[in-house]
């Protein structure tokens, strides 16, 4: 017999196939004349010339949405359905633009709010948060993200964009460990907690605290970056909604800081200009914690290594024909006497985006007072694999955690005799671009040994996600 939520996640694929149909034929025709901005960005259209007005005018919104459809077939704590969704709302101003101001080059404004809901299934999963199916579970309800101005140098020493100054209500997150192809994935571990959660540092997008940071590039291909932010406790909390301005309010003396250093290169390689981006990095959480044994602390440290490869690129497309470039008045050359029309030399053609990139990171952290002191995570995308599917994404990812054998140890002295020891999810996704604004995103997961324990049987989860950008 059908559950409802099997009656609605079975709509919710149908639609999607029929949504991908239509923008099928509608490629195929060159343009989709039901929707009259379905060749657009935006799902929302231009706003009747508005936005590009505003846009001219450094201006910038941004309205996104993404959907999870997740269901446990089979394993877990109650083989169930559930939903769950996230809006985020964002705005960027450029401030020379604005002004027409010159000096200003280089100052921006970024603010964004966030909308989360549904009841989703990680508490069925009986997965621990650091590996719940859906990312979207924190941090619920409506939620003030970020404020903050940035400056950087145009120019400076011959290097574009050598200095970076930013600072304001800010989530470290967004600016250390830059990894965007591993949030392509629906699990938290990939897309926000990265098993730095874990460890009671806050990281993915409920975190935000006064603070900023600078940036160093001595070269085009490396960079320096460090930041300052103020470390409050339980600031993730849901009923805060991210307002946490002041700090802690129950105990202001339990303020700390919290301090991110960060080095690394983004070599292009080979003949095809293969991006990568390789880095090592610290984190200072300070505020007070107690070790599995019983010791006080005053912070707690994690290290991270990152290695993320662009490993092979499709040869980029060449000009059919080259341009014919103009000759005289009467639209003839005259070379040695002879009258013919030029042709101008081709363009050189873009770098093609399809192919195969590749990320990695590693966590370490002291394992007396870090429930995770070991993680590891790595993944394979590839982009444009399949005939006349340019922009859709096929993709697979493994993330393992290893629990502290510390907090083993306490737990034995204290009589408890069923540990954590490692969790890991696998993850498979095929991303189906839509439109320039659309995608589904049908995906699997398989969570081994849920909650570390050995006590909940392994997780299959069958979903889909969804997303517009308005």
């Amino acid at each position: 017999m059908a559950t409802p939520f099997m009656n609605t996640f079975h709509q919710a694929c149908m639609a999607a196939l029929m949504v991908i149909f239509i923008s099928t034929a509608g490629t195929a025709r060159g343009q989709n004349k039901i929707i009259p901005q379905w060749d657009g960005k935006y799902a929302s259209g231009d706003w009747l010339g508005v936005r590009s007005l505003l846009n001219d005018r450094g201006l910038v919104f941004g309205i996104e949405w993404k959907a999870n459809l997740l269901g446990i077939v089979d394993g877990g704590l109650q083989q169930r359905g559930g939903f769950d969704e996230e809006w985020k709302f964002r705005g960027t101003l450029d401030l020379a633009k604005m002004t027409g101001w010159e000096p200003l080059n280089g100052l921006s404004l970024f603010a964004d709010v966030r909308w989360r809901d549904g009841d989703g299934i990680n508490k069925y999963s009986g997965a621990s948060p650091m590996f719940g199916p859906s990312t979207f579970q924190g941090g619920k309800q409506w939620r003030f993200l970020n404020a903050y101005a940035t400056y950087t140098t145009p120019e400076m020493l011959g290097i574009k964009d050598f200095l970076t100054l930013s600072g304001g209500w800010q989530n470290p997150s967004d600016i250390f460990i830059k990894q965007p192809e591993s949030k392509f994935f629906v699990n938290n571990t990939f897309n926000s907690g990265r098993g730095i959660s874990a460890n009671g540092i806050p990281w993915g997008g409920s975190y935000s605290a006064w603070g900023g940071y600078a940036k160093v590039k001595p070269a085009d291909w490396a960079y320096v970056q460090s930041g300052l932010y103020l470390a409050v406790p339980n600031a993730t909390n849901t009923r805060n909604h991210g307002l946490y301005f002041a700090g802690y309010r129950i105990n202001p003396e339990l303020n700390g800081l919290y301090w991110l250093t960060e080095a690394g290169v983004t070599p292009k390689l080979g003949n095809s200009a293969l991006p990568g981006r390789y880095a090592a990095g610290f984190i200072y959480w300070g505020v007070e914690n107690t070790a599995f044994l019983g010791e006080r602390y005053d912070q707690k440290v994690l290290f991270y290594w990152q290695a993320d490869q662009m490993l092979f690129r499709e040869p980029s497309r060449v000009p059919t024909s080259p341009v014919l470039g103009k000759g005289s008045s009467d639209g003839k050359a005259a070379i040695d006497g002879k009258s013919l029309t030029t042709p101008a030399s081709p363009e050189k053609p873009k770098l093609n985006e399809q192919g195969l990139y590749f990320f990695s990171l590693f966590n370490y952290a002291p394992s007396f007072n870090n429930t995770l002191p070991f993680y590891f995570q790595t993944g394979l995308i590839y982009k444009g694999l399949l005939p006349y599917r340019d922009n859709d994404q096929l993709g697979v990812a493994l993330a393992y955690g290893n629990y502290s054998y510390d907090k083993i140890v306490a737990e034995d002295n204290r009589g408890i005799d069923t540990h954590q020891t490692y969790e890991a999810v696998l993850e498979f996704d095929y991303r189906i671009q839509i439109t320039q604004w659309a995608y589904a995103q049908p995906l699997v997961q398989y969570i081994i040994r849920p909650s570390g324990t050995g006590l909940v049987q392994n997780d299959t989860i069958l979903g889909l996600q969804l997303g517009v950008i308005f």
